[in-house]
């Protein structure tokens, strides 16, 4: 079915979308014909790679409405919070990074502490960390903001009706979506986690491979937001339903929490490399820094890469070292800029990379203990991100990563709405060198704070060239997100590797500590030789369970090319 923009006949446009609303069903009335775009389409056709199937149907019906990137982005966005419920998510929060009409722009929508935290939380009285309690239960919950988001980016940007983009989601909540085999996989290792500490049982029990699975609390969640914007879930039914959990679960939210969130639209980092522009997150996002990082000085360390194959003993053991570094850096400086002023330019500033790099060992591992923070003293995530990537037939793109941290966040529903809350308040440092789930250790610029973000490694990333959108690109994973997105990045711009190749590709990560560790994945391992060599050169070998979901686009000429990665269980389309 063609798309809409551009019809000139009123009643032709009109019986479009009345077919649209018969033969897909998930819209509720029949929606305003989109507003006719005065630019012409510049892109052979519009692209999008998702989490799963359910979301690219409701990004594929959007683009056939007439919206534009945003509009499929804010549709996936809610489509995903009901089915795929382990990461996608209305109780949690995110990053948004944008090229619209030639221009970027980055959303910050990450979750907040309560007013009423405070630093030591999740200490006893001996000032040691309570194991667990920032990750499960009511008191890990940080104020989401996922719909506020959201809201603002398709107020901002969108073309459609605010109707129009949450219908798909109000559809399959309300009608139901198949499980398949690796959601209940998920929910199954969760419950385990849970046990009776939540509710998540009362609200996931039944989410069994096969069954149709309906929501209708979440359903009613989802139409009081359509109808009210971001307020019908920040204030009036919804909100009391959320407050009332936490004060009933011990958790700090409280309806004033939800009343004052706001989503922030930040500067994004940008910076030149290899001939393209890199637009990609800024703090509270440690990523896009860490990606900037580890770009620089692979080009400073050319020489030394210079003939290595790829993913050789030789080019792991490189990119072991400067991620090294750029951990090292991660710990010391990042944090929320609202509170702590971030030394981002000296971060990526050319000279200060090529410093870093220069203190490379290209034959075995820097010892540890000798990896401080760059630029002298002052002044973390579970896997269960998801990220998506589009682009419109008009050139613009949205690169969106959100989370609720561990699969299905803290286990809590707030009761009455369907809504799964976060357990995002891990992400802060409990405690100044106390790993969290990741391993990951923080100083006090991210010790929680009240009206505070956590540090977060999500790095949703555009490359431009020439003013045009070259590659839209982005993971879950946790600290591992912006070490797979440089890996691939790397693969398909100086290895020339196909998208689709460079996604499959194998990946590998370090992050400072354990010292000296190099992390595998069982989708492509390390072993054999390759294992042998590493192993004598001095490095530790340690299996994870996965390394990122990667969801991306490649722009050549006017073709956009998808990609999703084979890891998980997310799908593509081209929409003519």
């Amino acid at each position: 079915m063609s798309s809409i923009v551009g019809i000139k006949s009123a009643a032709a446009a009109s019986a479009i979308v009345a077919f649209a609303t018969m033969s897909i069903g998930f819209l509720e009335s029949t929606p305003a014909v989109a507003k006719t775009n005065a630019a012409k389409p510049v892109l052979t056709a519009s692209a999008l790679a998702v989490a799963d199937k359910y979301s690219a149907d409701a990004a594929e019906r959007i683009f056939k409405e007439g919206g534009n990137a945003v509009d499929a982005a804010v549709a996936i966005a809610f489509t995903l919070a009901v089915t795929y419920p382990e990461a996608g998510n209305l109780g949690g929060g995110g990053f948004m990074t944008l090229y619209v009409n030639g221009k970027p722009y980055f959303l910050d929508y990450r979750e907040r502490a309560p007013l009423a935290a405070t630093k030591n939380m999740y200490l006893d009285k001996d000032g040691n960390v309570i194991k667990g309690m920032s990750l499960v239960g009511a008191r890990a919950v940080g104020v989401p903001g996922t719909v506020e988001g959201m809201w603002e980016a398709q107020k901002r940007f969108g073309r459609l009706k605010w109707k129009q983009v949450l219908a798909p989601a109000i559809h399959y909540a309300r009608d139901g979506f198949e499980v398949d085999e690796q959601l209940q996989q998920r929910r199954d290792s969760a419950a385990k986690d849970f046990g009776d500490k939540t509710n998540f049982d009362k609200y996931f029990g039944g989410l069994n491979n096969g069954v149709t699975f309906k929501q209708p609390e979440l359903a009613a969640t989802l139409t009081r937001i359509a109808e009210h914007g971001a307020k019908g879930f920040y204030e009036g039914e919804t909100a009391k339903r959320i407050a009332a959990t936490m004060k009933a679960d011990g958790g700090l939210i409280t309806e004033r929490d939800l009343h004052e969130y706001k989503a922030v639209w930040r500067q994004p980092v940008e910076a030149n490399w290899n001939g393209y522009r890199v637009i990609t997150a800024p703090p509270p996002s440690s990523g896009g820094v860490g990606l900037v990082q580890l770009l620089k000085m692979k080009a400073d360390l050319a020489n030394d890469f210079a003939n290595v194959p790829l993913n050789s003993a030789k080019y792991i053991h490189l990119v072991a070292e400067i991620e090294k570094r750029v951990f090292a850096d991660r710990a010391q400086y990042l944090g929320d800029p609202d509170f702590y002023k971030v030394p981002v330019a000296q971060l990526i500033d050319d000279a200060y990379l090529a410093k870093r790099a220069a203190d490379v060992d290209p034959n075995k591992p820097s010892d540890t203990k000798s990896i401080q923070p760059g630029l002298g003293t002052s002044m973390p995530e579970k896997a269960e991100t998801t990220h998506f990537s589009v682009v419109d037939k008009w050139g613009n793109a949205v690169s969106n990563t959100y989370t609720i941290n561990g699969y299905f966040g803290s286990g809590v529903v707030a009761e009455g709405t369907g809504v799964l809350l976060n357990d995002e308040m891990d992400d802060f440092s409990a405690k100044p060198g106390v790993p969290n789930m990741f391993g990951v250790v923080g100083s006090d610029a991210n010790a929680i704070a009240p009206k505070k973000r956590p540090l977060s490694s999500m790095t949703p990333t555009i490359l431009t060239k020439d003013g045009k959108v070259s590659l839209v690109i982005g993971t879950p994973g946790g600290s591992r997100i912006f070490t797979s997105i440089f890996q691939v990045i790397s693969n398909v711009y100086d290895f020339k590797m196909p998208l689709a190749d460079a996604v499959a590709a194998m990946r590998f990560h370090h992050q400072l500590l354990p010292p000296n560790t190099i992390f595998w994945e069982p989708y492509k391992p390390i072993e054999g030789e390759l294992a042998q060599q590493l192993q004598s050169m001095g490095y530790v070998l340690q299996k994870q369970g996965f390394n990122g979901d990667i969801q991306a686009i490649e722009i050549e000429g006017d073709t956009p090319t998808a990609a999703a990665d084979p890891r998980g269980r997310g799908v593509t389309r081209i929409v003519q």
